[in-house]
């Protein structure tokens, strides 16, 4: 198990101290890996985890987390082989038909975050169908970053400013935050990334400045309940200072 060297940190935005992360991000990794060990095509390795996304937003859910933002594809998977990309793409649509009802029934709200402008019209619907059916639900809130990347994040902020003639003098923080693609939820508290990689690749990189960082050699498919509370685990005993200093030592 690997955990990050950074020193401890958090968001400005935190007031008491949590035990419990109360939005939790994680870059998927390995699922390429793990099929590989078992000389399969990478294909049944990504199948194999959304199975496991599945039961893994009930393991965070039935733990206290609230938000569960999960990076699914990025912006730079499109270099992949174009095999894989289109199983991927259907993948997603399989996924939507075989475990919408489960996740809606279990009080999973759905929202997908990232450019939808380079998908099949076949794949928006399902997205707005999932985020339709599931948007008063209130136990978790499941976010699937989807051709996303931090990078794009803050450039298209920025644009929305730029189309809105907002004033140089009023573009803040606060602004931006509220333009990006999560602004629906709290920056995440604690960042897993799975399979052994001790990077954020794109990732959340506005919304993850102040968050734990958690690397795990676990590769996705593997990815369980004794990861989970070990995560958690180690993010109950970071101190958590946002910037200041602890006046009792």
């Amino acid at each position: 198990m690997l955990e990050s060297l950074m020193p401890p940190a958090a968001g400005p935005q935190a007031a008491e101290p949590r035990s419990v992360p109360r939005h939790v991000a994680v870059v998927m990794d390995g699922n390429g890996r793990w099929a590989r060990q078992r000389y399969m095509p990478r294909f049944f390795g990504h199948k194999a985890g959304v199975d496991v996304l599945v039961k893994t937003v009930n393991a965070f859910a039935d733990r206290g987390v609230e938000y569960l933002t999960v990076f699914a594809f990025s912006s730079e998977n499109w270099k992949r082989p174009t095999e894989e990309v289109s199983g991927l793409m259907g993948l997603v649509l399989v996924a939507v038909s075989k475990y919408l009802a489960k996740l809606a029934g279990d009080g999973v709200r759905i929202r997908i975050i990232g450019d939808r402008s380079a998908v099949s019209d076949k794949l928006r619907q399902a997205w707005e169908h999932a985020e339709s059916l599931t948007e008063k639900n209130t136990r978790i809130t499941l976010a699937v970053a989807f051709n996303y990347g931090g990078r794009w994040d803050v450039v298209q902020a920025a644009r929305q400013a730029l189309a809105q003639g907002l004033p140089p003098e009023q573009l803040d923080e606060g602004w931006l935050s509220q333009h990006m693609a999560l602004s629906f939820a709290p920056d995440p508290d604690l960042f897993i990334r799975t399979g052994g990689e001790m990077r954020i690749s794109n990732f959340l990189l506005w919304q993850a400045a102040y968050s734990e960082l958690f690397f795990t050699d676990c590769l996705w498919p593997d990815f369980g309940d004794a990861e989970i509370d070990a995560a958690l685990t180690a993010f109950a005993r970071r101190d958590r200072r946002f910037g200041a200093i602890d006046t009792r030592r």
